[in-house]
């Protein structure tokens, strides 16, 4: 039995898909950030690092790994309480890649105490609960009154919040009834203090318009503007609702339910009442236009006044008027009258000229002179003509005589003729003897008769 060969390929060798580091840490980077979540992650600060620039580098680590973090400026600038190593916190960041070094990092949004960690997940749950209920939903909101005439004013009774609502207050509108409600913002019985408050405003309408507010603090600080219970007293609150909690970068969930949300204390008394200045000024212009228009109104009745005194004239000056009127009618009339009798003979003057210009007697006796003209013209041009046809008929007479054979019988010579027809004899040779001819002479006729014939006779 013959050995089998093994098979060789006869293809050639099979393309290689090579990958440059750039590309590498691309598609790693691209498979990293696609296939993480926004993730939550409690550890451990380690080797912290504030750069120049505002951007915060650090590592995040537990008993058993590490891994390299960084929060950008634009974040960074956000935290109230800058971490340091060691710290146990709580951050939520996105999964990356950093190229340039090849290395796995982790992009930091929010940093806050681990000890935050829990109160965060309950605050994020009782969130999306309240949500679903629809309780911050925007067809809820109301608007506010544009200018009030009381505040129920929601706060401690102590602290800069109440302050600063007070001093906008006095300042930007200070008419403004407050009605200070106090109540603690923080620590046990805050929250059903705050409840109780807004309860009672809102049943006796102790205001137009409710205000709650406070100081900055930490989570736990806010932990009574969070409570459910203070949302759903603001949800069913029949006033209009403010909500201002320390700085910007504070929220909590009564900021979600109410009809406003202000950034600070100072910035929800600003929401609630108007710029004293601003409405001074707008009143002045307001109250200048309404001048101008008063006056403007004022003028035009005054000019219709005037306009119908001038019409409203005594019936004796009426009449007299009418008078007037009509003698200078009647002189316009005279005036259009005469006027109409001269243009009238003018154009009768103008024809008969044009008439006699063209009456037929005056082209009768020019047609008479033009025809005695022509008749002596015609009979100098007749007698011209007789006497020039005559002097050619003459001459035309004697030039015919000079030719005529009776001219040539007078000098002597006879035509010889032959009866009884007469043709003229021409030749001697036509003759017979004794043959009788005819002989015309200069003066009358003669027969006579042939003797002799001489033919060779020449003609002497």
């Amino acid at each position: 039995m013959p050995a089998i060969e093994p098979a060789v390929s006869r293809a050639g060798p099979p393309e290689r898909d090579v990958y440059t580091p750039s590309r590498l840490t691309l598609e790693v980077r691209a498979l990293l950030e696609a296939g993480f979540p926004l993730l939550w992650l409690e550890g451990e600060i380690g080797n912290f690092t504030a750069a120049a620039s505002g951007h915060l580098y650090f590592t995040l680590k537990d008993s058993r790994a590490q891994v390299r973090c960084v929060m950008f400026r634009s974040r960074a600038s956000l935290l109230r309480d800058r971490p340091r190593t060691g710290d146990q916190v709580l951050l939520r960041a996105r999964v990356s890649f950093y190229e340039d070094r090849g290395e796995f990092q982790l992009l930091v949004e929010h940093l806050e105490p681990a000890g935050d960690g829990a109160l965060r997940r309950a605050l994020e749950e009782r969130k999306a609960r309240l949500a679903a209920e629809g309780l911050f939903d925007l067809d809820r909101k109301r608007p506010l009154p544009t200018l009030p005439q009381r505040l129920a004013l929601v706060t401690s009774p102590r602290g800069a919040a109440v302050h600063d609502v007070l001093t906008t207050l006095a300042r930007r509108w200070p008419t403004i009834e407050v009605l200070v409600l106090p109540v603690p913002v923080q620590g046990d019985g805050a929250a059903a203090a705050i409840v109780k408050a807004i309860d009672t405003a809102s049943e006796n309408a102790l205001g137009d318009v409710l205000l709650l507010v406070r100081g900055g603090g930490s989570l736990e600080d806010l932990a009574a503007f969070n409570d459910e219970a203070v949302v759903r007293a603001l949800a069913r609150c029949t006033l209009p609702t403010v909500v201002g909690v320390g700085h910007e970068v504070d929220f909590s969930l009564a900021d979600l339910v109410a009809d406003q949300r202000a950034p600070t204390p100072t910035a929800a008394a600003e929401l609630v009442v108007p710029e004293r200045g601003e409405w001074l000024a707008a009143l002045a212009q307001r109250q200048r236009r309404l001048l101008r228009a008063l006056q403007h109104q004022l003028e035009r009745q005054q000019q219709r006044v005037d306009y119908l005194t001038r019409r409203l004239v005594h019936p004796g000056e009426r009449l007299r008027r009418l008078g007037d009127d009509l003698a200078r009618l009647q002189r316009r009339l005279g005036l259009a009258t005469l006027a109409c009798l001269t243009r009238r003979r003018e154009r009768q003057e103008r024809a008969l000229l044009r008439l006699r210009g063209a009456s037929p007697a005056g082209r009768i006796l020019a047609g008479a002179g033009r025809l005695d003209a022509a008749a002596g013209r015609l009979t100098r041009a007749q007698a011209q003509l007789l006497r020039a046809r005559g002097e050619a008929l003459a001459g035309a007479a004697a030039r015919l005589h000079a030719l005529s054979p009776l001219a040539t019988l007078a000098r002597g010579y006879a035509i010889v003729s032959r009866p009884p027809d007469l043709p003229v004899v021409r030749s001697a040779a036509q003759l017979a003897v004794g043959e009788r001819v005819r002989l015309r002479l200069g003066s009358g006729a003669a027969d006579a008769r042939v003797e002799a014939i001489d033919a060779n006779t020449d003609g002497d």
